[in-house]
């Protein structure tokens, strides 16, 4: 499964830490330094909830962002009581 938000379309992205070293010019130092470049990931924050789909109550995986926008519409909650049994 892959891990993309199924409103928004966030996935993971691919992208490079930068390590630097050194004081910064205006602080009265000479420059920051470059010293190495590595490369991490972006990962989105996916959560997996249950919501209504075209009428349907399914496992979707959503990001956080998704569901704070409000695009995610939460099934209702049954209001279940087991029946009571019978006096014997």
């Amino acid at each position: 499964m892959s891990r993309e938000c199924y409103f928004t379309g966030k996935r993971t992205i691919a992208g490079r830490s930068i390590a630097r070293r050194g004081k910064a010019k205006y602080l009265g130092g000479v420059g920051r330094k470059v010293t190495g470049i590595s490369k991490r990931k972006f990962k989105p924050n996916i959560q997996k909830v249950r919501a209504v789909i075209d009428g349907r109550v399914c496992r979707i995986r959503v990001s956080a962002k998704a569901i704070k926008m409000g695009l995610v519409q939460k099934p209702v909650k049954r209001n279940y009581k087991p029946a009571e049994k019978a006096a014997s």
